[in-house]
C-alpha cells in the first residue's frame, strides 16, 4: 500500500498543476479575444512560451533534486 502512496500523490498534482495551467491559458486567451487590438497569434504564442517555461524548470527542480540526493548518498534506484 505504500508503494502507491508517491505514485498517487503524483499522478494528483500533475492533473492539479495541468488543470491549473489550461484555465490559466485559457483566460489569457479569452481575454486576448475580447482586446480587439491583440492578435490570436500573440496571445497563443505567449501561452507556449509559459508552458515551455513551466515545463523547464520542472525538470530544473527534478534534476536539482536528483543531484541533492546522490550528494546526500539517499538510494534513488527504482525498485
Amino acid at each position: 500500500m505504500m508503494d502507491w502512496i508517491p505514485i498517487v500523490f503524483v499522478a494528483f498534482k500533475g492533473l492539479v498543476l495541468g488543470t491549473g495551467m489550461f484555465f490559466a491559458i485559457k483566460w489569457h486567451y479569452d481575454q486576448g479575444k475580447k482586446e480587439k487590438g491583440t492578435e490570436q497569434r500573440a496571445v497563443l504564442r505567449a501561452g507556449g512560451m509559459v508552458a515551455a517555461a513551466f515545463v523547464l524548470s520542472l525538470l530544473g527542480l527534478g534534476l536539482v533534486t536528483f543531484v541533492l540526493g546522490r550528494v546526500l548518498g539517499l538510494d534513488l534506484t527504482f525498485p
